[in-house]
């Protein structure tokens, strides 16, 4: 049984705030998720990151075109991304890892002080 916080846009959630003169992984663009249900736009929306649906295939689980999540994250390392993803639709506060690499994203999101997480992988559609 999949639970709502599993859905395909609670997962995206990405993001880079800008911190000191680091440079930090950067996960802006027009993303598939690798199942072909989703695309999604990731960029700046004031002092956080937004990932905006273009298009959702299967909206049976309760996803639509223009439904936002915005994330608020800080480099934890030269390639990966952490902290938070508020999805106000569910109104639900995720914990989320986003990993960039060329051309492709991998993030987790999780409830539940980690209990309840899952991967979803990325690719560029640029």
């Amino acid at each position: 049984m999949k639970t709502p916080i599993l859905a395909p846009f609670a997962l995206l959630l990405l993001t880079v705030s800008a911190v000191g003169a680091q440079q930090s992984a950067d996960p802006s663009g027009v993303w598939l998720r690798d199942d072909g249900n989703a695309r999604v736009r990731i960029a700046p929306c004031g002092n956080d990151i937004c990932a905006t649906n273009l298009w959702i295939g299967d909206t049976s689980k309760g996803e639509a075109a223009g439904d936002v999540l915005v994330m608020s994250l800080k480099p934890k390392s030269a390639d990966t991304l952490s902290g938070s993803a508020y999805d106000k639709k569910r109104d639900r506060t995720y914990s989320i890892t986003v990993q960039v690499s060329d051309g492709a994203l991998l993030t987790r999101g999780c409830i539940l002080g980690g209990v309840l997480c899952r991967n979803v992988r990325w690719k560029s559609a640029q």
